[in-house]
Protein backbone atom coordinates (compact mmCIF):
# COMPACT_ATOMS: atom_id res chain seq x y z
CA UNK A 1 0.00 0.00 0.00
CA UNK A 2 0.96 3.64 -0.96
CA UNK A 3 0.96 6.17 2.39
CA UNK A 4 -2.35 7.80 1.01
CA UNK A 5 -4.44 4.27 0.45
CA UNK A 6 -6.63 3.75 2.87
CA UNK A 7 -6.03 1.24 4.85
CA UNK A 8 -8.34 -2.44 5.21
CA UNK A 9 -9.88 -3.16 8.53
CA UNK A 10 -7.32 -5.31 9.93
CA UNK A 11 -4.45 -2.87 9.21
CA UNK A 12 -6.74 -0.16 10.98
CA UNK A 13 -6.85 -2.04 13.92
CA UNK A 14 -3.24 -2.37 14.65
CA UNK A 15 -2.07 0.89 13.28
CA UNK A 16 -4.20 3.62 12.40
CA UNK A 17 -4.07 6.49 14.63
CA UNK A 18 -1.06 5.24 16.10
CA UNK A 19 2.80 6.66 15.21
CA UNK A 20 5.88 6.24 16.34
CA UNK A 21 6.74 8.61 19.58
CA UNK A 22 8.32 11.97 18.25
CA UNK A 23 10.61 12.21 21.10
CA UNK A 24 12.14 8.39 21.02
CA UNK A 25 10.85 6.73 18.61
CA UNK A 26 8.94 4.36 20.84
CA UNK A 27 6.66 2.13 18.37
CA UNK A 28 4.47 1.69 21.68
CA UNK A 29 2.11 4.82 22.47
CA UNK A 30 3.75 6.42 26.00
CA UNK A 31 1.65 6.56 28.81
CA UNK A 32 1.85 10.09 29.28
CA UNK A 33 0.69 9.88 33.51
CA UNK A 34 0.60 13.50 34.50
CA UNK A 35 -2.19 15.44 35.90
CA UNK A 36 -1.44 19.11 34.20
CA UNK A 37 1.26 20.25 31.14
CA UNK A 38 3.89 23.27 31.96
CA UNK A 39 2.31 26.29 29.10
CA UNK A 40 4.87 27.60 26.84
CA UNK A 41 3.59 31.10 27.87
CA UNK A 42 0.71 32.55 29.04
CA UNK A 43 -2.64 31.21 26.51
CA UNK A 44 -0.26 29.20 24.54
CA UNK A 45 0.82 25.47 24.92
CA UNK A 46 0.95 22.34 23.39
CA UNK A 47 -2.45 20.98 22.77
CA UNK A 48 -2.75 19.80 26.26
CA UNK A 49 -3.78 21.67 29.45
CA UNK A 50 -5.12 19.36 32.09
CA UNK A 51 -5.75 15.94 31.79
CA UNK A 52 -9.46 15.82 32.39
CA UNK A 53 -9.58 18.32 29.01
CA UNK A 54 -7.11 15.58 27.16
CA UNK A 55 -4.19 13.55 27.38
CA UNK A 56 -1.73 12.32 24.51
CA UNK A 57 -2.23 8.55 25.79
CA UNK A 58 -6.36 8.89 25.82
CA UNK A 59 -5.92 10.80 22.38
CA UNK A 60 -4.18 7.79 20.54
CA UNK A 61 -7.07 5.41 21.74
CA UNK A 62 -9.92 7.76 20.54
CA UNK A 63 -8.15 8.02 17.15
CA UNK A 64 -7.60 4.37 16.75
CA UNK A 65 -11.11 3.24 18.07
CA UNK A 66 -12.85 5.91 15.60
CA UNK A 67 -11.04 4.70 12.82
CA UNK A 68 -11.82 1.14 13.85
CA UNK A 69 -15.10 2.01 14.02
CA UNK A 70 -14.83 3.97 10.63
CA UNK A 71 -16.21 6.98 12.54
CA UNK A 72 -14.79 10.88 12.18
CA UNK A 73 -14.63 11.20 16.33
CA UNK A 74 -13.99 8.84 19.47
CA UNK A 75 -14.53 10.24 23.04
CA UNK A 76 -13.40 7.47 25.73
CA UNK A 77 -15.24 7.09 29.52
CA UNK A 78 -13.93 5.62 32.27
CA UNK A 79 -16.81 3.31 32.14
CA UNK A 80 -19.17 1.70 29.80
CA UNK A 81 -22.15 2.85 31.97
CA UNK A 82 -20.39 6.48 32.18
CA UNK A 83 -20.45 6.96 28.32
CA UNK A 84 -23.91 5.59 28.10
CA UNK A 85 -24.57 8.49 30.63
CA UNK A 86 -23.08 11.03 28.52
CA UNK A 87 -24.76 9.92 25.72
CA UNK A 88 -27.95 10.49 27.59
CA UNK A 89 -27.07 14.02 28.79
CA UNK A 90 -27.34 15.34 25.06
CA UNK A 91 -31.30 15.22 26.02
CA UNK A 92 -33.12 17.81 28.30
CA UNK A 93 -35.47 17.25 31.01
CA UNK A 94 -39.35 16.22 29.67
CA UNK A 95 -37.64 14.05 26.37
CA UNK A 96 -38.75 10.57 26.10
CA UNK A 97 -36.09 7.53 25.17
CA UNK A 98 -37.23 4.17 23.39
CA UNK A 99 -35.14 1.85 24.02
CA UNK A 100 -34.73 -1.98 23.79
CA UNK A 101 -36.62 -3.98 26.01
CA UNK A 102 -33.48 -6.44 26.60
CA UNK A 103 -30.62 -4.20 27.78
CA UNK A 104 -27.92 -4.99 30.03
CA UNK A 105 -29.11 -4.47 33.49
CA UNK A 106 -26.98 -1.78 34.30
CA UNK A 107 -28.30 0.78 31.94
CA UNK A 108 -32.26 -0.10 32.97
CA UNK A 109 -30.80 0.32 36.52
CA UNK A 110 -29.58 3.81 35.41
CA UNK A 111 -32.46 4.95 32.63
CA UNK A 112 -35.21 3.80 35.75
CA UNK A 113 -33.45 4.85 39.11
CA UNK A 114 -31.32 8.06 38.14
CA UNK A 115 -31.85 9.51 34.72
CA UNK A 116 -35.59 9.23 35.35
CA UNK A 117 -35.52 11.44 38.57
CA UNK A 118 -34.64 14.41 36.17
CA UNK A 119 -36.99 14.37 33.53
CA UNK A 120 -36.26 11.54 31.48
CA UNK A 121 -39.05 8.83 30.35
CA UNK A 122 -38.43 5.53 28.91
CA UNK A 123 -40.77 3.61 27.08
CA UNK A 124 -38.86 -0.48 26.54
CA UNK A 125 -39.78 -2.02 22.87
CA UNK A 126 -38.80 -5.18 21.16
CA UNK A 127 -36.35 -3.47 19.17
CA UNK A 128 -36.43 -6.46 16.35
CA UNK A 129 -39.85 -5.39 15.47
CA UNK A 130 -39.88 -2.38 13.61
CA UNK A 131 -43.63 -1.69 13.94
CA UNK A 132 -42.99 -1.46 17.33
CA UNK A 133 -40.57 0.44 17.47
CA UNK A 134 -42.42 3.18 15.41
CA UNK A 135 -45.50 3.07 17.94
CA UNK A 136 -43.99 4.00 20.84
CA UNK A 137 -42.36 7.39 19.26
CA UNK A 138 -43.93 10.15 20.95
CA UNK A 139 -44.09 14.64 20.16
CA UNK A 140 -41.08 14.48 22.77
CA UNK A 141 -38.88 11.48 21.85
CA UNK A 142 -35.83 12.16 21.07
CA UNK A 143 -33.81 9.57 21.00
CA UNK A 144 -34.02 5.70 20.00
CA UNK A 145 -31.05 3.51 22.19
CA UNK A 146 -30.46 -0.11 20.66
CA UNK A 147 -28.34 -3.15 21.63
CA UNK A 148 -27.93 -5.01 18.96
CA UNK A 149 -27.35 -8.18 19.75
CA UNK A 150 -28.77 -7.94 23.21
CA UNK A 151 -27.75 -8.66 26.45
CA UNK A 152 -28.54 -11.62 27.23
CA UNK A 153 -31.08 -12.81 24.68
CA UNK A 154 -29.16 -12.15 22.19
CA UNK A 155 -31.94 -10.38 19.99
CA UNK A 156 -30.97 -8.66 16.53
CA UNK A 157 -32.41 -5.36 15.62
CA UNK A 158 -32.25 -4.59 11.86
CA UNK A 159 -30.29 -0.65 12.25
CA UNK A 160 -31.02 0.58 8.76
CA UNK A 161 -35.04 0.17 9.71
CA UNK A 162 -33.99 1.79 13.03
CA UNK A 163 -32.02 4.36 10.71
CA UNK A 164 -35.29 5.42 8.61
CA UNK A 165 -37.56 5.94 12.03
CA UNK A 166 -34.80 8.00 13.69
CA UNK A 167 -34.55 10.48 10.12
CA UNK A 168 -38.33 10.48 9.88
CA UNK A 169 -39.00 11.49 13.53
CA UNK A 170 -36.25 13.79 13.77
CA UNK A 171 -34.02 11.63 16.66
CA UNK A 172 -30.64 10.37 17.99
CA UNK A 173 -29.59 7.13 16.93
CA UNK A 174 -27.35 5.38 19.53
CA UNK A 175 -26.35 1.99 19.41
CA UNK A 176 -24.42 -0.01 22.06
CA UNK A 177 -22.37 -2.56 19.81
CA UNK A 178 -20.65 -3.92 22.83
CA UNK A 179 -21.64 -7.45 21.50
CA UNK A 180 -20.88 -7.38 18.41
CA UNK A 181 -17.74 -5.20 18.01
CA UNK A 182 -16.48 -3.53 14.65
CA UNK A 183 -15.15 -6.25 13.66
CA UNK A 184 -18.72 -7.91 12.80
CA UNK A 185 -20.82 -4.53 12.93
CA UNK A 186 -20.03 -0.88 12.14
CA UNK A 187 -23.60 0.86 13.24
CA UNK A 188 -22.32 4.36 11.71
CA UNK A 189 -22.22 2.37 8.43
CA UNK A 190 -26.21 1.81 8.51
CA UNK A 191 -27.13 5.50 9.79
CA UNK A 192 -26.43 5.43 13.25
CA UNK A 193 -25.57 8.85 14.81
CA UNK A 194 -23.94 7.08 17.80
CA UNK A 195 -21.95 3.97 18.42
CA UNK A 196 -21.37 3.55 22.59
CA UNK A 197 -18.90 0.49 23.30
CA UNK A 198 -17.81 -1.31 26.57
CA UNK A 199 -14.03 -1.39 26.33
CA UNK A 200 -13.98 -3.61 29.26
CA UNK A 201 -15.62 -5.97 26.93
CA UNK A 202 -13.92 -7.29 24.15
CA UNK A 203 -12.08 -4.61 23.18
CA UNK A 204 -9.68 -4.53 25.77
CA UNK A 205 -10.18 -8.15 25.65
CA UNK A 206 -7.87 -9.86 28.48
CA UNK A 207 -10.27 -8.57 31.90
CA UNK A 208 -7.89 -5.87 32.43
CA UNK A 209 -9.61 -2.60 32.87
CA UNK A 210 -13.26 -0.67 32.71
CA UNK A 211 -13.62 1.81 30.30
CA UNK A 212 -16.17 2.89 27.81
CA UNK A 213 -16.26 4.98 24.10
CA UNK A 214 -18.11 6.64 22.23
CA UNK A 215 -17.66 7.05 18.55
CA UNK A 216 -19.52 9.37 16.30
CA UNK A 217 -19.64 11.05 12.52
CA UNK A 218 -21.24 14.53 13.84
CA UNK A 219 -19.21 17.63 14.86
CA UNK A 220 -22.37 18.90 17.10
CA UNK A 221 -22.52 15.55 19.09
CA UNK A 222 -18.38 14.73 19.26
CA UNK A 223 -18.39 18.89 20.39
CA UNK A 224 -20.72 18.38 22.89
CA UNK A 225 -19.49 15.06 24.33
CA UNK A 226 -16.21 16.40 24.71
CA UNK A 227 -17.45 19.19 26.83
CA UNK A 228 -19.50 16.71 28.59
CA UNK A 229 -16.46 14.35 29.09
CA UNK A 230 -14.55 17.68 30.42
CA UNK A 231 -17.16 18.67 32.45
CA UNK A 232 -17.97 15.61 34.02
CA UNK A 233 -15.02 14.15 34.38
CA UNK A 234 -15.46 10.31 33.85
CA UNK A 235 -11.93 9.34 31.91
CA UNK A 236 -9.91 6.67 31.87
CA UNK A 237 -6.52 6.71 33.33
CA UNK A 238 -3.65 7.18 30.54
CA UNK A 239 -2.75 3.58 31.90
CA UNK A 240 -5.97 1.86 31.33
CA UNK A 241 -5.82 3.40 27.88
CA UNK A 242 -2.73 1.56 27.38
CA UNK A 243 -4.01 -1.36 28.06
CA UNK A 244 -6.49 -1.16 26.26
CA UNK A 245 -4.96 0.13 23.05
CA UNK A 246 -2.15 -3.28 23.75
CA UNK A 247 -5.57 -5.27 23.95
CA UNK A 248 -7.15 -3.27 20.62
CA UNK A 249 -3.88 -4.64 18.45
CA UNK A 250 -5.35 -8.24 18.41
CA UNK A 251 -9.15 -7.70 18.22
CA UNK A 252 -9.30 -8.98 14.88
CA UNK A 253 -7.59 -11.98 15.45
CA UNK A 254 -9.05 -12.79 19.00
CA UNK A 255 -12.72 -12.01 17.85
CA UNK A 256 -12.25 -14.53 14.87
CA UNK A 257 -11.51 -17.16 17.36
CA UNK A 258 -14.33 -16.10 19.75
CA UNK A 259 -17.04 -17.26 16.49
CA UNK A 260 -15.78 -20.09 15.09
CA UNK A 261 -15.62 -21.36 19.18
CA UNK A 262 -19.31 -20.00 19.60
CA UNK A 263 -20.41 -21.69 16.66
CA UNK A 264 -19.20 -24.90 17.24
CA UNK A 265 -20.12 -24.76 21.18
CA UNK A 266 -23.95 -23.15 20.22
CA UNK A 267 -24.11 -25.80 17.89
CA UNK A 268 -23.16 -28.59 20.62
CA UNK A 269 -26.09 -27.19 23.28
CA UNK A 270 -28.56 -27.06 20.39
CA UNK A 271 -28.50 -30.70 20.01
CA UNK A 272 -27.74 -32.01 23.44
CA UNK A 273 -31.01 -33.33 25.59
CA UNK A 274 -30.55 -31.45 28.50
CA UNK A 275 -30.91 -27.67 26.60
CA UNK A 276 -34.19 -26.65 26.20
CA UNK A 277 -33.39 -23.54 23.51
CA UNK A 278 -29.95 -21.94 22.76
CA UNK A 279 -29.78 -18.31 21.59
CA UNK A 280 -26.90 -17.69 19.25
CA UNK A 281 -27.48 -15.66 16.31
CA UNK A 282 -25.22 -17.72 14.30
CA UNK A 283 -27.57 -20.56 14.36
CA UNK A 284 -30.44 -20.90 11.65
CA UNK A 285 -33.00 -21.35 14.51
CA UNK A 286 -32.42 -17.45 15.81
CA UNK A 287 -35.44 -15.61 15.11
CA UNK A 288 -33.16 -13.12 13.27
CA UNK A 289 -30.94 -14.79 11.96
CA UNK A 290 -31.48 -13.33 8.86
CA UNK A 291 -30.97 -10.12 9.51
CA UNK A 292 -28.16 -10.96 11.65
CA UNK A 293 -26.28 -12.54 8.71
CA UNK A 294 -27.50 -9.76 6.34
CA UNK A 295 -25.46 -6.73 8.69
CA UNK A 296 -23.08 -8.39 10.06
CA UNK A 297 -19.85 -9.81 9.31
CA UNK A 298 -20.02 -12.68 11.98
CA UNK A 299 -21.96 -13.47 15.22
CA UNK A 300 -19.46 -12.71 18.08
CA UNK A 301 -18.58 -15.06 21.27
CA UNK A 302 -21.76 -15.31 23.41
CA UNK A 303 -24.47 -17.63 23.44
CA UNK A 304 -28.24 -17.83 26.15
CA UNK A 305 -29.22 -20.89 26.26
CA UNK A 306 -31.53 -22.75 28.86
CA UNK A 307 -32.09 -26.14 30.25
CA UNK A 308 -34.65 -28.28 30.26
CA UNK A 309 -34.44 -28.58 33.83
CA UNK A 310 -34.90 -24.87 34.68
CA UNK A 311 -33.41 -23.21 37.40
CA UNK A 312 -31.99 -25.95 39.45
CA UNK A 313 -30.50 -27.76 36.35
CA UNK A 314 -28.76 -24.34 35.14
CA UNK A 315 -27.67 -23.61 38.69
CA UNK A 316 -26.14 -27.02 38.63
CA UNK A 317 -24.09 -26.55 35.25
CA UNK A 318 -22.66 -23.05 36.81
CA UNK A 319 -21.31 -24.76 39.89
CA UNK A 320 -20.24 -27.43 37.80
CA UNK A 321 -18.14 -26.05 35.96
CA UNK A 322 -14.39 -25.83 35.78
CA UNK A 323 -12.77 -24.74 33.13
CA UNK A 324 -15.67 -22.09 32.31
CA UNK A 325 -15.25 -18.91 35.18
CA UNK A 326 -18.60 -18.38 37.29
CA UNK A 327 -17.91 -14.33 36.58
CA UNK A 328 -19.81 -11.08 35.87
CA UNK A 329 -18.62 -9.09 32.42
CA UNK A 330 -17.66 -11.23 29.09
CA UNK A 331 -16.05 -10.57 25.80
CA UNK A 332 -12.06 -11.40 27.69
CA UNK A 333 -9.70 -14.28 26.53
CA UNK A 334 -11.81 -16.35 29.27
CA UNK A 335 -14.68 -18.59 28.75
CA UNK A 336 -16.78 -16.93 31.66
CA UNK A 337 -20.51 -18.18 32.57
CA UNK A 338 -22.86 -16.22 33.86
CA UNK A 339 -26.42 -16.32 36.06
CA UNK A 340 -28.37 -13.20 34.35
CA UNK A 341 -31.31 -13.55 36.89
CA UNK A 342 -28.81 -13.04 40.25
CA UNK A 343 -25.48 -10.98 38.42
CA UNK A 344 -25.74 -8.77 35.56
CA UNK A 345 -29.37 -8.71 35.60
CA UNK A 346 -30.65 -8.81 39.06
CA UNK A 347 -31.76 -5.14 39.65
CA UNK A 348 -34.10 -5.66 36.69
CA UNK A 349 -37.99 -6.56 38.92
CA UNK A 350 -38.57 -10.20 37.78
CA UNK A 351 -41.60 -9.30 36.26
CA UNK A 352 -40.05 -7.43 33.62
CA UNK A 353 -37.87 -10.23 33.20
CA UNK A 354 -40.12 -12.82 32.72
CA UNK A 355 -41.81 -10.61 30.33
CA UNK A 356 -39.15 -10.25 27.75
CA UNK A 357 -37.83 -14.43 28.19
CA UNK A 358 -35.43 -13.71 30.86
CA UNK A 359 -36.15 -16.62 32.83
CA UNK A 360 -34.93 -17.17 36.41
CA UNK A 361 -33.21 -20.46 34.61
CA UNK A 362 -31.47 -19.01 31.44
CA UNK A 363 -27.58 -19.31 31.45
CA UNK A 364 -25.42 -16.54 29.51
CA UNK A 365 -21.62 -17.89 28.26
CA UNK A 366 -19.14 -15.92 26.99
CA UNK A 367 -16.90 -18.24 24.75
CA UNK A 368 -13.31 -17.51 25.05
CA UNK A 369 -9.85 -18.32 22.94
CA UNK A 370 -9.15 -21.48 24.79
CA UNK A 371 -9.59 -24.75 22.83
CA UNK A 372 -13.05 -25.09 21.59
CA UNK A 373 -12.73 -28.76 22.60
CA UNK A 374 -11.63 -28.10 26.62
CA UNK A 375 -14.72 -25.50 26.14
CA UNK A 376 -17.10 -28.23 25.05
CA UNK A 377 -15.99 -30.93 27.60
CA UNK A 378 -16.27 -28.66 30.25
CA UNK A 379 -19.98 -28.22 29.55
CA UNK A 380 -20.01 -31.57 28.94
CA UNK A 381 -19.13 -32.84 32.33
CA UNK A 382 -21.18 -30.06 33.93
CA UNK A 383 -24.06 -30.90 31.74
CA UNK A 384 -24.25 -34.44 32.82
CA UNK A 385 -25.11 -33.61 36.81
CA UNK A 386 -27.69 -31.64 35.78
Amino acid sequence: MTPDSPMKFDTRVVRAGISPDPTTGSIVPPIYATATYVLEEVGKDKGFDYTRAANPTRQVLEANLAAIEGGAHGVCYSSGMSAVDSCLKLLSAGDHVVCSDDVYGGTSRHFNKVLSRYGLAFTYVDTSQPETVRQAVRPQTRMLWVETPTNPLLKVTDLEAMAAIAKEHGLYLGVDSTFATPVFLRPLEFGADIVMHSTTKYLSGHNQIIGGAVITNRDDIFDELKFIQKTIGAVPSPFDCWLTLMGLKTLHLRMARHAESAQKVAEYLESHDKVARVAYPGLPSHPQHAIAKAQMSGFSGMISFELTGGLEAGKTVMNGVKLCGLAESLGAVETMITHPATMTHAEVPAEDRQARGLTDGLVRLSVGIEDVDDIIADLEQALEKA
